[in-house]
């Protein structure tokens, strides 16, 4: 990874009329409106999508925390791209970011200069492209991110307690990027330079646009596919044409029903297009890209990052760059599927991984850092320990519609194998200048255990050295709960699973002399949990001399199948199983109170 030791101009993204000026632009090409401080790093999007582009000759601007209170002097600074406004929120969602759980305002912000608050508006996504639209009504408006790419479609909003449609009708905006954005926006940022239809525009994967009109002819008339497909990929490649956002707001079973469906195309290696009718027109959402390759994947990070905030920040602190500049990123997505999570959604179910090669560079030009103190800070993914993982068949998997590749049990076709991470800490730990290489990001113990042991040996291999070379000293896991109705609502595997990990952990503990922690985390009020089953998780003697402090009452978020059971009661399965969810505020409250209960 090349990476300049001093701010030249030529790596720099202008932020203000000034800088375009000192580079002697007569036009910018994209201009980025986003709600995060601008930081210069693989872990922030939009860096990742600008350097990208910048790769392929675009003149990219970025205008971070515009101002919208005011008259809109910062979306008016750099003046009109040449070829649109590229506008995402941030890193977080802005409802996630500003609210917790009882919908308290947070006072904080990790993603702004010394962690001031109120610097992005409440779902930034819609108030910035309303801003750009008043003001450039003609030019392109391209919305892409968390935020964005998680309300694609009608989705349940917690904080207004009623369903949204998608945010391409709030917003206005003209084209949304779904997932992981790389290859779409270079795709999307062509077609527009090249001045192509709408119509061809249209036939782009992984975009989404809103259309007036009636619902096209083509595919399924009205309604759903009436009965499940048992995870197969049939050979139509016509749209499923989905409940109707108003038939939605009339029937929560109808929401849940499009989930379904939502969830099973997201996850499928061939999907196919989504259509949804709302108001006098309709929403389509393309299929996406197939997984990046290796090949692909390195391109992405083998740019120009300079990994660092952006100049104009001068002494202030991120607290989020803090959080992640020396740490590495092996690779995307995640097949775990749990019912409350949105990296699938996002990021994908398919597993891509940077090559080792790739790694190493960027670990080698880490090492180099003069502030660097030897110690790389997470060197992982959404879950640290799928790296290099995929089905032994891939065929299988081309065809395949399961959520998740390890509930209710693991894939037959999955090679869990942790040879090849092993091998790429050794690498990484070899690298002059590197001290350790801690695993921050989560990790799937169920992809090396289960009720009766390990379930190979690289599994018991992977464990030792996670706990002795790789752990600061606190491991964290995330059981969620014990009892396993909750478990089963939440797609995660039984308790019984964590036993064994304590079992095998304080074993590893005695024989090495070491005295390390197991911080287990956990969720209250998650559909199907009531107050009996919390006061069952406090009970379990497996938990028995650990420190009880990491519980977080859930909170729904957009496009999770947890949301949807929140707010309908259903969950969104082929038989629409009614489910108990904790809906009062007091009593989750009260749920998530049980669990600290100990401490008195």
């Amino acid at each position: 990874m090349s990476r300049p030791d001093t701010y030249a101009e030529e790596y720099r993204f202008p932020t203000s009329a000034k800088e375009v000026e000192r580079l002697g632009w007569d036009s910018i090409d994209i201009i980025f409106i986003t709600g995060d401080a601008f930081v210069d790093h693989p872990s922030f999007g939009t860096a990742c999508i600008a350097r990208y582009l910048q790769k392929f000759g675009y003149r990219i601007a970025i205008v971070p925390q515009p101002g919208w209170k005011d008259d809109l002097r910062d979306f008016r600074k750099l003046g009109r791209p040449r070829l649109y406004f590229a506008v995402n929120a941030g890193a977080m969602d802005s409802m996630v970011n500003h609210y917790t759980a009882a919908k308290r305002l947070r006072h904080d912000d990790a993603y702004t200069p010394d962690g001031r608050y109120g610097a992005r508006p409440d779902r930034a996504v819609t108030v910035y492209t309303r801003a750009l639209k008043s003001l450039w009504p003609d030019v392109p408006v391209v919305i892409g991110g968390v935020e964005a790419s998680l309300r694609r479609l009608t989705h349940y909003d917690y904080w207004d307690d009623r369903l949204h449609p998608s945010i391409l009708c709030e917003s206005g905006a003209d084209w949304l990027c779904y997932g992981m954005g790389e290859r779409t926006m270079l795709a999307l940022t062509r077609a527009i330079e090249q001045g192509r239809s709408r119509e061809e525009i249209e036939t782009l994967p992984q975009i989404g646009f809103h259309k007036e009109g009636a619902v096209p002819a083509e595919g399924p008339a009205t309604g759903l596919p009436a009965e499940d497909t048992g995870g197969k990929m049939g050979p139509d490649d016509s749209p499923l044409v989905l409940a109707s956002f108003e038939e939605c707001v009339k029937d929560k079973r109808a929401f849940a029903s499009n989930f379904h469906w939502i969830e099973r195309n997201a996850n499928a290696w061939r999907a196919r297009p989504l259509i949804e009718a709302v108001g006098t027109g309709y929403v389509r959402i393309n299929p996406p890209l197939p997984p990046a390759t290796t090949e692909e994947m390195d391109s992405f990070w083998d740019l120009p990052f300079t990994k660092r905030p952006h100049p104009r920040y001068k002494d202030k602190r991120i607290p989020a760059y803090d959080m992640i500049k020396d740490s590495i990123i092996t690779h995307r997505g995640c097949f775990g599927g749990c019912n409350f999570c949105t990296i699938a959604a996002h990021q994908g179910k398919f597993i891509q991984s940077r090559s080792e090669a790739s790694i190493l560079k960027e670990v080698e030009a880490l090492a180099a850092t003069p502030s660097f103190k030897g110690n790389i800070s997470d060197l992982g993914a959404p879950t640290a320990n799928m790296y290099g993982m995929h089905g032994r068949d891939t065929q299988r998997c081309q065809k395949c519609l399961r959520k998740s590749c390890l509930f209710p049990k693991r894939c037959d076709n999955l090679d869990f194998s942790h040879e090849r991470l092993l091998a790429l800490y050794r690498q990484v730990g070899a690298v002059k200048g590197v001290r350790h290489a801690y695993i921050g990001s989560g990790i799937r113990y169920d992809l090396f255990l289960d009720r009766d042991g390990f379930l190979d040996a690289s599994g018991a291999r992977y464990l030792r050295a996670l706990m002795l070379e790789h752990c600061s000293g606190r491991l964290k896991v995330a059981p969620e709960h014990t009892e396993d109705k909750v478990l089963k609502a939440m797609a995660k595997p039984s308790f019984a699973m964590f036993e064994r990990l304590r079992k095998e952990f304080d074993r590893i503990n005695r024989e090495a002399g070491t005295h390390l922690e197991l911080v287990p985390y956990f969720i209250s009020s998650h559909p199907g949990c009531r107050l009996e089953d919390m006061m069952a998780l406090r009970a379990r003697p497996a938990l028995k001399g650990i420190w009880m402090d990491q519980v977080q009452d859930f909170m729904p978020t957009p496009m999770t199948a947890s949301s949807v059971m929140f707010y309908s009661g259903y969950v969104p399965d082929a038989q629409l199983t009614p489910v108990f969810t904790e809906t009062d505020p007091e009593k989750k409250k009260k749920q998530k109170s049980i669990f600290f209960r100990h401490k008195k």
